[in-house]
């Protein structure tokens, strides 16, 4: 990918949270990512791996505890008053649940234009040419504008949640697990959507998933996430057939997914995931590491190049070119 197109990049960003007067918990360890113009990067990982974490630092809601997150060469983190307000336009969120999402008192036109009205940009009688345009965006009918939230099926409130999202014309959209609370029919259409609305208007997306299947399929690249730390990067169409670090490999072993090997085995992953307020010295996934060594015990992996565009931290590949 070229440099030149990278509109975000997260450099060594850390959110630590302190839960008592002698503990703290590491959400997120020294995450280094990368958002490109038009590109979809895919991030995995188990439940509590720190995802959502990191897309709220990325979306400013949580202050990282140290890192930058450069936006078009300015680093965000040091945004304050109305200057980080504005930001808040590049940068919009679909959230997992549009039911809780959506104001349940405010109109369908009031809630894809209210981010227009907070920003100034429209006058109150431009909502009704808004929403039909927005609406027909996201393939809804144009009488949905004066519906209430309850009224609509879950698939209908996630296209009105994409078109809130859409409305500010930012350039990275966030879908923090956007699919997951709905059926595997509406699932398609929405992915469907979101993947024609990206070539049209050349945004970035962060898919935050935890079906490492569909994360492939439909990402430019994925990161693959475990205990707050990025432990693989690759393109995702190579994810199936090159995937190398044992976390990785242990999530595509343990799914069951259209188009594989009848005959490959189903593995689930093993071993009690260590506490992010007591993590072990080492490779955070050495618990669960059927091969760890006492150098994973040791000392902790680093993520190096393993080929051009592949990325591994691991002790047990012939790595020698760090990041």
């Amino acid at each position: 990918m070229c440099e030149n197109n990278a509109i975000l990049e997260a450099q060594n960003l850390t959110k630590k949270f302190k839960i008592s007067k002698n503990s703290t918990l590491t959400a997120c360890d020294d995450i280094s990512l990368k958002f490109y113009q038009g590109k979809t990067l895919g991030i995995v990982g188990e439940s509590g791996c720190g995802k959502s974490t990191f897309i709220k630092m990325l979306s400013l809601i949580t202050k990282p505890t140290s890192g930058e997150i450069m936006f078009r060469g300015c680093d965000i983190t040091k945004l304050k008053g109305e200057e980080k307000r504005n930001n808040h336009s590049h940068i919009q969120m679909i959230f997992q649940n549009p039911l809780e999402a959506l104001p349940p008192r405010m109109k369908i036109r009031d809630i894809i234009c209210e981010p227009l009205l907070n920003f100034k940009k429209i006058k109150n009688h431009e909502k009704d040419e808004i929403a039909r345009k927005y609406l027909e965006m996201v393939e809804l009918p144009e009488e949905f504008a004066l519906r209430y939230p309850h009224h609509m099926s879950g698939g209908q409130r996630q296209r009105i949640g994409i078109a809130r999202a859409l409305v500010l014309e930012p350039e990275l959209i966030i879908c923090d697990e956007a699919t997951s609370a709905l059926d595997v029919s509406v699932q398609k259409n929405i992915i469907e959507l979101l993947i024609r609305l990206q070539k049209q208007k050349q945004i970035s997306i962060g898919f935050i998933c935890h079906d490492i299947v569909l994360v492939s399929q439909i990402s430019h690249q994925v990161a693959v996430m475990y205990l707050g730390n990025i432990v693989e990067i690759l393109p995702g169409k190579d994810l199936h057939k090159y995937a190398i670090h044992p976390y990785t490999k242990g999530l595509l072993h343990s799914v069951f997914y259209l188009g594989m090997d009848k005959s490959t085995k189903i593995d689930k992953l093993t071993g009690e995931v260590p506490s992010p307020v007591n993590l072990p010295n080492g490779c955070p996934f050495q618990s669960r590491c059927s091969d760890a060594k006492q150098l994973c015990r040791e000392i902790k992996p680093k993520l190096r190049e393993y080929q051009e565009g592949h990325m591994v931290a691991c002790h047990l590949l012939p790595i020698d070119k760090p990041v």
